[in-house]
């Protein structure tokens, strides 16, 4: 669900969440991880693959994901959102070697995939960032763009599923157009188009997550 605070507000929230969360308070600690809903199952989706997303949904990746935060809490160090991120990519990336090693069988027991998936997740997720934001940021705003994947996972979230799909396949994923098509199931003129409204409907919603003020 979207926070409807504007992005200091969240940000200061989400501070004051950490602390308490850090203090103790288990509530609060999964209000917090909450927050990070939209930007993890993004992440699964774009490593999984259709064809292991039909066998592990995404969402439940993300469960067991907060559910291994919740025991592992006691151990994460870090102060700021940034660090937060890459811890929670860093369970997460445990999650998807399991899966990965169920399904995949002996093509996915390198001890070193746990390792390689965690860098993809954070490859993906600069992605996310790099390839959707505006380039007139100023130095300024540097500190906070810490949370900019963030606040598009949960703008995308709000995108119907093909306008959804569309964005992730070619931005996220990196993918020609001409790949998306065949993804997708659509001629390349009709994924362009679709691409192109994708993209309009993602500034609206970008706009009602505070991205733009970020």
């Amino acid at each position: 669900m979207t926070d409807p605070l504007p992005p200091q507000a969240r940000r200061t929230r989400r501070e004051a969440l950490l602390a308490s969360a850090r203090a103790g308070s288990e509530v609060d600690l999964g209000t917090l991880l909450m927050d990070y809903e939209a930007y993890l199952t993004l992440l699964v989706r774009a490593r999984l693959g259709a064809d292991l997303r039909s066998k592990a949904d995404p969402s439940d990746v993300v469960q067991a994901t907060f559910m291994d935060a919740h025991r592992q809490f006691s151990n994460f160090r870090g102060a700021t959102e940034a660090e937060l991120t890459a811890w929670l990519r860093a369970i997460l990336a445990g999650q998807l070697a399991l899966i990965m090693r169920r399904f995949l069988g002996t093509a996915a027991r390198d001890v070193r995939l746990e390792r390689q998936i965690q860098r993809d997740l954070g490859s993906s997720s600069r992605a996310l960032d790099l390839g959707l934001m505006a380039d007139d940021s100023t130095p300024s705003q540097g500190a906070a763009r810490r949370e900019h994947a963030v606040l598009l996972a949960e703008a995308l979230a709000q995108l119907p599923e093909d306008y959804n799909e569309v964005i992730v396949l070619r931005h996220v994923e990196g993918l020609p157009f001409a790949q998306v098509a065949q993804r997708m199931g659509r001629s390349g003129a009709s994924v362009q188009k679709l691409w192109v409204r994708a993209l309009g409907r993602l500034r609206d919603a970008m706009e009602e997550v505070g991205y733009r003020d970020a």
